[in-house]
């Protein structure tokens, strides 16, 4: 790298970095007493973009928003956190019914930030259920000979929801559904629990996974199928994802399939490490005619999803083969 491309890149970082600092400033300080925040609404834009509606290929609907009642038993970590209950209707024929839990919350817990500078991770999953999380599950629905008797873990899992569709409708032999932050694996075993008696003899567990720090050897060369999605927007974690999917697929016959928006440069910098680690690739657009059809739609009408735009929201298909 010459000095030029070298400062260019320390610039861009520094003005990423300036722009995440000031997210987390409105998040922690009102700003009714901060008025003069030179954070523009537009610079926020380009850093969070926090999903306020998904492509509506899953229904849904709101079960409760109270507090978790005494009785029910949850994690001290869970404990404080507002939270809703929400049941997904799977669009198969027999119409299955998930139900996850999922925080509710408006404002930024400082807990929140202090585990994931802890463990070296991001609280994305805690934000909301995204996307291309509900694109994935979606994808899957249509693919179950894909996954029927295979072993799959999802990885970067959020609430689960994909995991839990492959665990519910496939007749996968065993689903492991992994996330790296400790309060997100306390949600999806919670999940886990609440949605046991629709995975007949799948096996469905969930399990603390950090693609950077975790040893693999007990799980290496394990898994017919990864899934994920929205997991390549973080550079720093590119390296770890693709070194991870390397040691978890088993030789032969295995494959990893990622959703996501190419976010800038992002997805492109994941798929040159994907290359440089000695791994295969495609990359599809048009992977569902539906998807692409409500996709044309949200670009054609702006007011159906407000600032949609195709690189930040529309998520391309990656399946990665060793």
């Amino acid at each position: 790298m010459d000095k030029g491309t070298k400062s260019s890149s320390s610039s861009s970082s520094s003005s990423s970095s300036k722009l995440r600092w000031g997210i987390l400033r409105r998040a922690l300080i009102s700003s009714s007493t901060h008025s003069d925040d030179d954070q523009s609404e537009t610079s926020v834009k380009t850093i969070s973009r926090k999903a306020n509606r998904g492509f509506g290929l899953i229904p849904f609907q709101l079960v409760d928003n109270d507090r978790v009642k005494a009785e029910e038993l949850v994690p001290a970590s869970l404990s404080k956190a507002r939270e809703a209950r929400v049941c997904y209707t799977l669009p198969n024929q027999s119409a299955t019914k998930l139900y996850l839990y999922q925080r509710v919350d408006n404002c930024a817990d400082l807990d929140d930030f202090r585990i994931c500078n802890m463990y070296d991770i991001d609280n994305t999953g805690l934000v909301c259920s995204w996307p291309s999380e509900e694109i994935l599950a979606y994808y899957c629905l249509l693919q179950l000979d894909l996954f029927r008797s295979k072993r799959v873990i999802e990885l970067g899992s959020g609430y689960g929801l994909a995991g839990l569709v492959i665990a519910a409708v496939t007749e996968a032999s065993e689903v492991v559904i992994s996330d790296g932050n400790p309060q997100v694996v306390d949600y999806l075993q919670r999940n886990i629990t609440a949605n046991s008696s629709v995975f007949g003899s799948t096996k469905v567990k969930s399990m603390m996974l950090h693609w950077n720090h975790e040893e693999l050897s007990n799980v290496s060369n394990t898994f017919d199928i990864i899934v994920a999605s929205d997991c390549t927007f973080f550079k720093e974690f590119h390296t770890g994802l693709v070194q991870t999917v390397k040691c978890l697929l088993k030789e032969g016959h295995s494959e990893a399939i990622f959703l996501g928006p190419k976010r800038g440069s992002s997805l492109d910098d994941f798929l040159m490490e994907v290359k440089e680690n000695g791994l295969q690739f495609t990359v599809d657009e048009i992977y569902d005619q539906e998807i692409w059809r409500r996709h044309e739609s949200f670009m054609k009408n702006n007011a159906t999803w407000p600032n949609y735009e195709k690189d930040h929201c529309y998520p391309l298909l990656v399946r990665v083969t060793l």
